[in-house]
């Protein structure tokens, strides 16, 4: 984040005592940074991924929109200039800052060689607004009336299952 988006992010969070009832806090920058990846459950109701790559934060719903993998696992790699994370069960790839879902597209599948290109499904993925205060992190909840695929997987039925999926630590050799 440039330090001019920065001062804005800073300027409209501080004056909005609105703005800051609505955001939820996520914990220290700098913590943020050290681990790379944060899961949090965000107002009792959404389990939402924060992600700090290359300088920028992001926020995104945690479970995959496709079959509700646990986005906190997957790399992070970037298709035709844009970065995605890559769902870890099924390799499902979705931006970082604006949730969609990228698949790789072939015009004509008996041309030799095979020119594919890359396209969008369009959203999926539910991003939320990323805000810091004077070294605090914030998430403003997407709250769109618009029904966005990752909404399915916000429920305590997944939130329990994901918590026995959890992989176990490898053991330190």
């Amino acid at each position: 984040m440039s330090s001019e988006e920065e001062m804005s992010q800073t300027s409209s969070a501080s004056s909005s005592s609105s703005n800051l009832s609505t955001s939820h806090f996520i914990g220290k920058k700098e913590d943020i940074v050290k681990a790379g990846r944060v899961t949090k459950l965000v107002n009792g109701c959404r389990d939402v991924l924060v992600v700090h790559h290359q300088g920028q934060l992001y926020a995104m719903d945690v479970h995959c929109y496709h079959s509700g993998g646990a986005l906190q696992y997957g790399d992070i790699e970037e298709f035709n200039g844009r970065l995605c994370i890559v769902c870890p069960w099924h390799k499902y790839k979705i931006t970082l800052a604006e949730g969609e879902s990228l698949y790789q597209a072939v015009d004509d599948p008996t041309a030799k060689p095979l020119r594919t290109y890359w396209r969008s499904k369009g959203v999926k993925q539910r991003v939320h607004k990323i805000t810091e205060v004077n070294g605090d992190v914030y998430v403003t909840l997407n709250d769109s009336g618009e029904a966005i695929e990752s909404d399915v997987y916000q429920t305590e039925k997944y939130r329990r299952a994901s918590l026995k999926a959890k992989p176990k630590a490898k053991p330190k050799t």
